[in-house]
């Protein structure tokens, strides 16, 4: 007999239909996995032969063949753990296996007998949802799964009351969705004293979703701004919420199934790795610009990343995805993220100041904002210096607009965008490209003279070009303005990359 349970395979944000099937014959005893397993799923079966154990069960002097169809699709992860289980209960004729063909199932057993949690249930649950069946999880990863809709949902705690529940008795109530989780409040824009120009970089970044880049000394207050960026972006729509979870369920780190409104704001140490960037390993797992997907990834001390790493944010940032490729696989993560850096002009720090600079300046400016490749300075949209802070700017009151009043702007700017980009995929002005930039970014003629003057004074790349209209537009936008002007294009050239002193 052979005994057939789904389960799910994990391609990226993609969950493809793997079907476990289960044959128990005549032979010499053994309990063979086939079907491209790696070594998570190899050892499934002592954890198997030990669950099943825990049942006061043992399995029967034959060969066990599980094979996981289609053979050549790589299998990674304890998740297969509970579905080999069932179906070889089912096989073993101990569990119903007509009532197990109407779930997928996704599960990591314990020694013991209990089913563990394990990354991707969100996935799994809407996988199951599109396919019309129903979902076998994990207890504890009930909330999570519970966000995929109305599907039929068995989230068991263990081995024992999982059969108890197919056979109709102890029946396990549905999981409901998981809580939404509060808004946690970060740093106030009153909180930052002086440093006008640079809230007001930040202002526009957070209404078009543009990169960003503060250069200035150590102790300037660039950290700091760069923490008051979410306190001023709109919340997630409920799609983006799903969009940002079903990254977060790949990643492992969805708990309790809560979902967030906020949007992601990651901050990577300048010592990760490309891999810990962009995603990748020996299982492929979302880097930090996928964890940061519709929110911020904010990079500090940016010159001291590795280089190598650096770069590899190029193509994420100008597609919106990550795309990993692997001799076995293919697999492709979102990626849309608002690049926030931070840098200091030199080595030391304190380029331009004559009593603290040190002996190489103005040399070590050159050589250490070199360490910046220029495609992806080109990449950033606003560039703007942070001066430091004196003493009388310290002992100012705090300024009477913070991040409520800078928010509410924003929000406004949002919402015209929105209404502007309706029934395209683009979301904000960082977005536009082709002929919406042409239809809506287009500035007027003293607009068009002056930025024709400065395209060629800064040899301005035809991409520098674009994020100068982008930018622009987000000026306007925030002016309430329906035409891009001559003001809105000189103040987006300000912003942009100026060359190192000499």
């Amino acid at each position: 007999m052979v005994a057939l349970v789904s389960t799910v395979a994990y391609l990226g944000l993609e969950a493809r239909t793997v079907e476990v099937q289960c044959q128990v014959a005549a032979g010499v005893p053994a309990f063979i996995v086939v079907g491209l397993p790696d070594k998570a799923v190899a050892e499934s079966r002592e954890r198997v032969r030990a669950a099943i154990a825990a049942l006061g069960l043992s399995l029967p002097p034959k060969r066990i063949t599980v094979n996981l169809s289609p053979a050549d699709l790589p299998k990674e992860g304890s998740h297969y753990d509970l579905p080999i289980a069932l179906a070889l209960l089912a096989a073993m004729g101990l569990a119903d296996a007509d009532a197990l063909s109407h779930f997928f199932v996704v599960g990591e057993l314990g020694l013991d007998g209990r089913i563990t949690a394990t990354p991707g249930v969100l996935l799994a649950a809407l996988h199951a949802s599109s396919q019309e069946m129903g979902l076998i999880c994990p207890a504890t990863q009930g909330a999570e799964a519970a966000w995929a809709g109305n599907i039929d949902l068995v989230a068991a705690p263990d081995l024992i009351g999982l059969l108890n529940h197919l056979k109709g008795q102890g029946i396990l109530a549905p999981p409901k969705p998981g809580e939404i989780a509060k808004v946690t409040g970060g740093p106030d824009l009153k909180q930052v004293k002086g440093q006008e120009t640079a809230k007001r970089a930040l202002e526009i970044a957070a209404a078009g979703g543009h990169n960003l880049l503060m250069i200035g000394p150590p102790g300037a207050g660039k950290s700091l701004l760069a923490s008051c960026l979410p306190g001023i972006l709109p919340d997630l729509t409920p799609a983006e919420a799903l969009e940002v979870s079903m990254v977060a369920s790949v990643a492992g780190t969805l708990e309790g199934g809560r979902m967030s409104r906020t949007r992601p704001f990651r901050s990577p140490h300048h010592s990760a790795s490309m891999p810990a960037l962009v995603g990748g390993g020996l299982k492929v797992r979302p880097g930090e610009v996928s964890l940061a997907h519709l929110g911020i990834l904010f990079l500090d001390e940016l010159p001291e990343f590795q280089r190598v790493a650096l770069d590899s944010l190029r193509q994420p940032l100008e597609t919106g995805v990550v795309s990993v490729a692997r001799a076995n696989s293919h697999v492709t993560f979102p990626a849309r993220v608002q690049l926030v850096a931070a840098m200091n002009p030199c080595r030391c720090g304190h380029l331009g100041d004559a009593a603290l600079a040190c002996s190489r300046a103005p040399r070590c400016a050159a050589d250490y904002q070199s360490r910046v490749s220029g495609p992806l300075l080109d990449r950033i949209d606003l560039h703007v210096e942070v001066q430091s802070v004196s003493a009388a700017d310290l002992v100012l009151p705090p300024p009477a607009e913070g991040s409520a009043e800078v928010a509410a702007r924003v929000q406004q700017a949002r919402i015209i965008q929105t209404e502007r980009l309706s029934g395209t995929k683009m979301r904000t002005n960082a977005d536009l490209d082709g002929d919406a930039l042409e239809a809506h970014a287009t500035p007027d003629e003293p607009g068009q003279r002056l930025l024709a003057q400065a395209a060629e004074a800064m040899r301005l790349s035809a991409r520098g070009y674009t994020r100068i209209l982008r930018v622009a537009r987000t000026i306007a936008d925030l002016a309430g303005c329906a035409s891009v002007g001559r003001i809105h294009i000189a103040e987006a050239l300000s912003y942009r990359r100026q060359a190192p002193r000499n």
